[in-house]
């Protein structure tokens, strides 16, 4: 772990290395973003997830499902930086298709905002040590794609 403060670049760079890899679904990117003692919390899931390995289980479930991310657009960045870390939040517009059968996929998306914590490691680069996804109320005003309506 290093003291160093990240710069807000180090920081976008980092969270884009995420929100692209989730966008994808490369389920090996997007973990590698993320510190082995991550915590998770989102908002559709009963109770905080303590571990990336307890998300990784969960996120395959999905996958076995026929859970796949279509779209993902990050927007309204804030990112706050602090010796030895920073934090990052932004609005998320995510699209999912789910089922295993091609003729009858299920389509969803939403809107949401989310928080990641990230640490400085040692060798300079950023790990994410907890994610934060939360609901929107719905008069904020924001459109699937994360802009203002």
């Amino acid at each position: 772990m290093s003291t160093e403060t990240p710069t807000e670049r180090d920081v976008l760079d980092a969270a884009a290395h995420i929100v692209d890899a989730f966008a994808a679904t490369n389920t090996k990117e997007y973990f590698a973003g993320f510190a082995p003692e991550a915590s998770f919390i989102f908002h559709p899931e009963a109770t905080r997830l303590d571990d990336r390995a307890i998300y990784e289980k969960l996120w395959d479930s999905w996958l076995a499902e026929g859970w796949q991310v279509t779209d993902c657009k990050s927007s309204d960045q804030l990112v706050q930086v602090f010796a030895g870390g920073a934090v990052f939040s932004h609005t998320v517009a995510t699209s999912i298709r789910s089922g295993l059968d091609p003729e009858n996929y299920s389509t969803d998306s939403y809107v949401e905002r989310e928080s990641i914590i990230f640490r400085r490691e040692a060798d300079g680069s950023l790990i994410a040590i907890h994610e934060h996804l939360s609901t929107i109320p719905e008069d904020s005003q924001l459109t699937a794609n994360g802009e203002s309506a």
